[in-house]
């Protein structure tokens, strides 16, 4: 069976410092998530969106619950991949619009990988969606097993540098000065 990648927007934060709903939040016309949507399709099969509902999108629920940041919606894009067939899954933060040039791509060949600069840019095996729930575990209170970095570095993942600068929105300053 060939290697199919599943693409995952990881859409479930509260956006506090944004003030509104970020994935939503207009760029160039269209909502920053359809950026998100389109750096991911040229190089996944499938996408789905984790930790919200949005109509006509696939949407997942945050596993093992809601709360656990972007692990949590690692740990529902994993779940899912695992039990539709996909061997990987490409992840993206919402709020990402822009990615340079050949980071995806390095991305997507390299299994375990992730982006040093922004881990939420990620290539997980759908083999560890298991391990990513033992990982992230008991979480009530602050839990430092909800670092993307620190499970990257638990399954050996490799560490990828962005060759330029990356776009995150986290303000609307941000946005602006888009």
């Amino acid at each position: 069976m060939a290697d199919t990648i599943l693409g995952a927007i990881i859409a479930g934060g509260a956006a506090r410092r944004f003030g509104g709903d970020k994935a939503l939040a207009d760029l160039d016309g269209k909502p920053l998530i359809d950026h998100a949507a389109e750096t991911l399709r040229g190089a996944a099969d499938a996408l789905v969106v984790c930790g919200r509902e949005l109509a006509g999108w696939t949407c997942l629920a945050d596993h093992p619950r809601p709360g656990l940041g972007p692990l949590g919606g690692i740990a529902a894009a994993l779940d899912h991949a695992r039990s539709n067939g996909f061997t990987s899954v490409l992840t993206i933060g919402c709020d990402m619009p822009r990615v340079p040039a050949g980071l995806l791509a390095t991305l997507a060949a390299t299994l375990p990988g992730y982006c040093a600069d922004a881990p939420i840019l990620g290539h997980w095996p759908a083999g560890e969606a298991d391990a990513l729930r033992r990982h992230i575990g008991d979480t009530t209170g602050r839990n430092p097993r909800l670092s993307i970095r620190r499970w990257a570095e638990t399954i050996g993942a490799t560490p990828i540098a962005a060759p330029a600068p990356l776009v995150n929105i986290n303000t609307p300053a941000d946005l602006a000065a888009l």
